[in-house]
C-alpha cells in the first residue's frame, strides 16, 4: 500500500502492537492560499487585449498544414506560403466559452482520480530530463530502468498526483520507446499517465494500450480523459508539427492536452516581466483555440512555464523573482479566462544543494500564490530540467507533503481548545505528561520524510548522515519494497503481447 511517507505509516509500538497511523489526505487538496497578484486588473485588462492584437494583427506560425486548414475553416486568415495564420478575437472567445472549466481525469483506481480545476492543488514530479543522477550511480543518460525507477517512486509518494514525463530513455530507440514508457506506467503505478505528442501513430499506439490495459470501451475513452500530453509552443509564436498535431489528436480523442508556452525573457521571450507573459498568453490562446476548432470542449489546460535568463550566460534560471512574478501574473490571466492552468518550479543548481532547495521552494509558492492548478518539476528537477536527481526528489517531497498539510483543515472544537490540559499543568510545569498529551502524541504532528530531528549527539551516534545521505537510503528502500499497483494477470499479459507485436512490425516513427 503506498502512502504519503513515513508519517502515514506509523510506528510499532514497544509491545508490538500493530503501528499507529496518521490519518491525512494528500490525494485531494484544495490550494488554502489566497491568490497573490503582481499587476493591477486593469494592467491584467491590457496584457490580455495585448495578446488578442497580437494573434489578430500579427499571427502565429502554425507548420502543420491540418491545423491551419482548421484555423481557416473556422475564419482565421492562413497564408499556407509563410505557415502564418492570423486569428480573431472573436474565435479565441468562442474557444474560451467551449473549454471546459473543470476536467475530471479517471486514474486507474477511483481513489486516482483527480479533477482539473481552479482551486484543486496537483503536483507533479520533475520532467522532461535527458539525464538521472543519484549519489551511488552518479549523473548519467537516463535509461529505461532509470524510468521505471522515477515512476515507482512517483507511485510511493501520495502528494504526487499524475505521472509526468521523468527522463528520457535513452537507450530505448524514438520507434519502441513509448511501448516501454507507458507500459512502465501502466504496470508500476495506478497514477495519471503521461502521453508523448511525437506524431499520430506514436498517440494512437499509447490510446490503444491503455484503453485496452484498463478495459475501457472506445465510447468511454472518448467521453472521459484517462491520460495527458504536454504541449510546449515555440516561442516566439509558433506552433510546429509534432505539437499542432499532438493538440488535434488529444482533442479529438477527448484527452487533456495542458499547454505550455516556455517563454524565457530575454531569450525567446521579452526580457519584461509584462512582455514575456503577453507572448505567453497570446500562444497559449492560439493553441487552445485550436484545440476547440478540432473538437469544441476537447479539455485543455491553460498553462505557461516563464521565467529569465543569466544575462551573464545565456543559461536559464528558475526560482527567481521573476520567475515567482511570471507565475503570479499568469494566475491573474488564467482566473480572468476561469480556466484551469498549469505552472511549474524549478531549479538551475547543478547538484541537491541550498540553492536547489531555494529555487525550487521559491518558485513552488510562486505557483500556490497564483493559484495554479498543476505544479510541475516540483520533486527532483535540477540543471534547469537537464536532470532528475532520486536524492532530490525525496527532499523535495518533505516541501510538498508540508504543504499538502497545510491544505488541510485544523481543528478548533472544544478538546483541541484543551481547557482540561490548562487546567491540570500548573504554572510552570510541562505537558508532556498531560493526559492530552498522551491521548494524542503518537498521531498529532506531521513526521519527517527526510529531515532529522534529533539533536546533535543522537544525530552523531547515528552516524552523522546528511539530508542526501539519508535520502538516498530512503529511495534505496523504497524500491527495494516498492509493491506497485495489483495488476490483472491477463492484463499485463496481453499488454506485453501487443508491444511484442508491434516491435516485430517495426514500432511507430516518431514526430510523422
Amino acid at each position: 500500500m503506498t502512502g504519503p511517507g513515513r508519517s502515514a505509516r506509523g510506528r510499532r509500538t514497544r509491545t508490538g502492537a500493530p503501528p499507529v497511523s496518521r490519518k491525512v489526505d494528500y490525494r485531494n487538496l484544495r490550494n488554502p492560499f489566497p491568490a497573490m497578484n503582481v499587476f493591477s486588473e486593469d494592467r491584467i485588462e491590457a496584457i490580455h487585449e495585448a495578446a488578442l492584437g497580437l494573434l489578430e494583427d500579427l499571427g502565429v506560425k502554425v507548420l502543420l498544414p491540418e491545423a491551419r486548414a482548421l484555423f481557416r475553416k473556422g475564419g482565421a486568415a492562413v497564408d499556407d506560403s509563410s505557415g502564418m495564420v492570423r486569428i480573431g478575437r472573436e474565435m479565441v472567445e468562442a474557444a474560451i466559452t467551449t473549454a471546459p472549466k473543470k476536467i475530471p481525469v479517471a486514474g486507474g483506481t477511483p481513489e486516482r482520480d483527480i479533477a482539473l480545476e481552479l482551486g484543486n492543488l496537483v503536483f507533479q514530479p520533475g520532467a522532461g530530463a535527458p539525464h538521472a543522477t543519484d549519489l551511488e550511480r552518479g549523473r548519467r543518460s537516463g535509461s529505461e530502468r532509470d524510468f521505471r525507477e522515477l515512476v515507482q517512486l512517483t507511485q510511493h509518494f501520495d502528494v504526487l498526483h499524475m505521472v509526468p514525463p521523468l527522463i528520457e530513455p535513452q537507450d530505448v530507440p524514438m520507434h519502441l520507446r513509448h511501448y516501454a514508457t507507458m507500459q512502465a506506467q501502466l504496470t508500476l503505478s495506478d497514477k495519471v499517465p503521461f502521453v508523448f505528442s511525437r506524431g499520430t501513430p506514436q498517440v494512437l499506439d499509447n490510446f490503444e494500450m491503455l484503453r485496452d490495459f484498463r478495459g475501457i470501451s472506445d465510447d468511454a475513452f472518448q467521453a472521459c480523459s484517462h491520460c495527458y500530453t504536454i504541449i510546449n509552443t515555440n516561442s516566439p509564436r509558433q506552433i510546429d508539427i509534432p505539437m499542432g498535431q499532438g493538440l488535434i489528436d488529444f482533442a479529438k480523442a477527448g484527452q487533456v492536452s495542458i499547454i505550455t508556452p516556455f517563454t524565457l525573457m530575454g531569450a525567446m521571450a521579452p526580457i519584461t516581466v509584462a512582455g514575456a507573459i503577453t507572448l505567453s498568453h497570446a500562444e497559449a490562446l492560439a493553441a487552445i483555440t485550436l484545440t476547440q476548432l478540432a473538437n469544441p470542449g476537447a479539455p485543455v489546460c491553460y498553462g505557461t512555464f516563464t521565467s529569465n535568463v543569466d544575462m551573464k550566460s545565456g543559461a536559464p534560471a528558475f526560482g527567481t523573482p521573476e520567475h515567482f512574478k511570471a507565475s503570479l501574473a499568469v494566475g491573474q490571466l488564467a482566473r480572468k479566462l476561469g480556466l484551469p492552468w498549469r505552472s511549474a518550479t524549478g531549479s538551475a543548481a547543478n547538484i541537491n544543494d541550498a540553492q536547489s532547495a531555494n529555487e525550487t521552494q521559491f518558485g513552488l509558492w510562486g505557483c500556490l500564490l497564483a493559484g495554479s492548478t498543476v505544479v510541475i518539476h516540483a520533486a527532483g528537477w535540477l540543471e534547469g530540467g537537464l536532470t532528475v536527481s532520486y536524492e532530490k526528489l525525496i527532499t523535495d517531497i518533505e516541501v510538498l507533503q508540508m504543504v499538502a498539510e497545510l491544505c488541510a483543515d485544523t481543528s478548533a472544537e472544544d478538546a483541541d481548545i484543551a481547557l482540561d490540559a490548562l487546567a491540570e499543568i500548573a504554572p510552570g510545569g510541562h505537558f508532556f505528561g498531560a493526559a492530552h498529551t498522551m491521548s494524542r502524541y503518537k498521531t498529532q504532528f506531521y513526521e519527517p520524510v527526510a529531515a532529522d530531528w534529533s539533536n546533535f549527539g543522537t544525530w552523531t551516534e547515528r552516524g552523522a548522515q546528511d539530508a542526501n545521505t539519508r535520502a538516498t537510503g530512503i529511495w534505496k528502500g523504497i524500491l527495494e519494497n516498492a509493491p506497485g499497483p495489483e495488476i490483472d494477470n491477463d492484463r499485463r499479459e496481453n499488454l506485453n503481447t501487443y508491444i511484442a507485436r508491434r516491435t516485430q512490425e517495426g514500432g511507430a516513427p516518431p514526430e510523422s
